[in-house]
């Protein structure tokens, strides 16, 4: 293992930020929810490192099998780097009777993802090789009056259909990277 000192300085400066963010929420109920939060948020590509959950273990006193565990129970965190954007499709029942299989296809033949590891559409997490855009699924975002629902880098649009999913998808690819 690499002492502190030989480790590049970008590795020394996230452990400084995320020894600040758990000096915050010490003690704290939910603390180790905000801590991992506001870990991801700061990586650039939105995702928990295996070194970063291995920090907080360490310096919480928390075992890494409860800090993984927290970490791949909540849909919201992300072990693997994601894309620059996000197209986030509800799964959920009144979704998927709605057609969201059809719209999580469709996002994946626009952009190019053709792999599916995991072998079906419950819970997928693919980002194109490029890592300008990621395609997620979840559970249920509870709106299902507004079925079936995409979310796009944290904006919801309700009756979507693949037309309308193009579109969304194309604005953003021409806005850039955020």
């Amino acid at each position: 293992m690499l002492d502190v000192k030989e480790r590049p300085q970008t590795e020394v400066e996230d452990q400084a930020f995320i020894d600040g963010v758990i000096a915050e929420y010490a003690g704290k109920p939910g603390g180790i929810l905000s801590i991992l939060e506001r870990v991801q948020e700061r990586n650039r590509h939105k995702y928990l490192s295996a070194d970063a959950l291995r920090w907080v273990a360490r310096k919480t006193g928390e075992p890494l099998s409860r800090i993984y565990s927290v970490a791949t129970f909540y849909s919201f965190f992300n072990l693997d780097p994601q894309g620059d954007h996000t197209v986030c499709i509800c799964r959920g029942t009144a979704c998927h009777t709605r057609g969201s299989r059809d719209l999580l296809n469709n996002a994946k033949l626009i952009l190019g993802i053709r792999e599916d590891p995991n072998g079906g559409a419950d819970k997928l997490s693919l980002t194109t090789p490029d890592k300008k855009f990621t395609v997620r699924t979840v559970a249920c975002f509870g709106q299902c009056a507004l079925a079936p629902v995409v979310e796009v880098d944290r904006e919801i649009f309700g009756r979507m259909n693949e037309r309308e999913l193009r579109k969304v998808i194309d604005r953003v690819d021409q806005k850039g990277t955020k």
